[in-house]
């Protein structure tokens, strides 16, 4: 757990560290970190961007190849992304077949509404979804949980994966290596969460907003 959590907090000096002592321990445990943060829910935590950028500034002054890391951790997106839909799929199908008064009273409506949801925004939230930390942990998962479909799924999916894998890792492939850049590397870091946060919350305060309004005009 202290090694995860210094993965976290110090996530470009870990890296340098584990590919410095085992090039294929640094590939598997990239490959591990985004399909987690992808595709088991308890772990929206784990830097997905930032790991993505970090790597490919590392890649750019170390052994760690790039042209092997960007299909693999393209992979890792999308098979993350498939196990946690699978997860939904189960839960969803065992919900429905409950005959619990709670369940049936208030899971199954908001499943239906859900299921409603994706069969209109399905391709911009999973594909779009991909650049927002936290959401993309739990996009799969409600997707499979309300049956959206698996073909238009999986399609989002790849689209998604292609071009959220390559645009961080790239950018920090080839900007790595420019002084600026190494002499701020940590401001970028948190300047990428934050950036791609910021629609996150955006979002949730029009909600609220909208919410209380119509709360007060009724």
């Amino acid at each position: 757990m202290n090694e995860l959590l210094e993965l976290v907090i110090h996530t470009d000096q870990v890296l340098l560290k584990i590919v410095s002592a085992n090039l294929m321990e640094a590939y598997v445990i990239l490959f591990l970190i985004i399909f987690s943060e992808t595709g088991l829910l308890f772990f929206p935590f784990l830097p997905g961007d930032g790991l993505l950028f970090s790597a490919g500034v590392i890649a750019a002054s170390t052994p760690l190849n790039i042209v092997w890391l960007v299909p693999l951790l393209i992979i890792a997106a999308i098979l993350g992304n498939v196990t946690n839909y699978y997860v939904g799929t189960f839960f969803g199908h065992k919900l429905e077949k409950s005959q619990n008064r709670f369940v049936v009273k208030y899971l199954i409506p908001y499943i239906h509404k859900t299921r409603n949801f994706y069969d209109k925004y399905g391709a911009k939230s999973i594909i779009i979804g991909r650049f927002f930390p936290v959401i993309r942990t739990y996009i799969p998962f409600f997707a499979g949980l309300s049956g959206f479909k698996y073909s238009k799924y999986f399609s989002y999916t790849v689209i998604g994966s292609v071009i959220w894998v390559p645009f961080f890792t790239l950018l920090g492939y080839f900007t790595g290596e420019h002084p600026w850049v190494k002499n701020n590397f940590l401001l970028i870091f948190l300047g990428l969460i934050i950036v791609t946060l910021i629609p996150f919350f955006y979002n949730l305060l029009k909600l609220i907003v909208n919410k209380l309004m119509n709360t007060g005009t009724k």
